[in-house]
């Protein structure tokens, strides 16, 4: 089986220059991954690369922290998406979550559904910095709301993807929506790991590696 549709092959570090970004993207027309994964800054970059190919230009919103207000991570979404974006992985305020302010963290995902309209929304709940029932809480949220996939992880917290989370959230979401694995995905049996757990998309930087 190829698994070069289930990789968003990523570079989201602080010091990425645009040259490391034109790599990413060529790599990722080279392996046919699904997506780059890049900051919204080199969006314009990823999108002009990428021009031609079927390899989505995905991007973070309100990362690594998911602290922004809520109208900033909505007007960072549409101009993403203005600017070639066509997948928008945004971060969840999780100290919010963990208040129980649940309305709060449904209708944050429900404006920005709202932007992406028919394009693929993930939501990081950033598992690292859960419990199971919160973890649980923020996947029926994600659903409620309406997004496209829950995500683990930014992999820029304490932890990144683990098979646990990834079989809790799957259990948690269904069959009809996606879950995507992300951070500390580095080999081709952590790919095979996670997907075998539940997961149908793998963000990673060693996706030239694994494939």
């Amino acid at each position: 089986m190829s698994y070069n549709k289930l990789i968003d092959h990523t570079l989201l570090k602080q010091d990425a220059t645009p040259e490391q970004i034109v790599k990413l993207c060529e790599e990722a027309k080279k392996f046919d991954f699904m997506s780059v994964c890049v900051n919204p800054a080199y969006v314009p970059l990823a999108a002009s690369v990428l021009k031609g190919s079927d390899v989505k230009v995905c991007t973070v919103i309100g990362f690594p922290l998911g602290m922004n207000l809520t109208r900033t991570k909505v007007d960072e979404a549409a101009l993403c998406i203005q600017q070639g974006a066509s997948e928008i992985d945004m971060v969840i305020n999780v100290g919010m979550l963990k208040a129980h302010e649940d309305e709060y963290v449904k209708e944050e995902i429900k404006l920005l559904k709202a932007v992406a309209g028919k394009l693929v929304l993930k939501v990081i709940i950033e598992t690292c910095l859960l419990t199971d029932e919160e973890k649980v809480r923020a996947c029926h949220l994600a659903k409620e709301a309406g997004a496209d996939f829950v995500k683990t992880s930014t992999g820029f917290s304490t932890g990144g993807a683990t098979v646990h989370d990834v079989k809790l959230m799957r259990e948690t979401v269904g069959p009809e929506m996606g879950v995507k694995a992300s951070g500390g995905v580095r080999t081709h049996e952590d790919l095979l790991a996670m997907v075998e757990a539940g997961a149908n998309r793998i963000g990673t930087s060693n996706g030239t590696k694994i494939i």
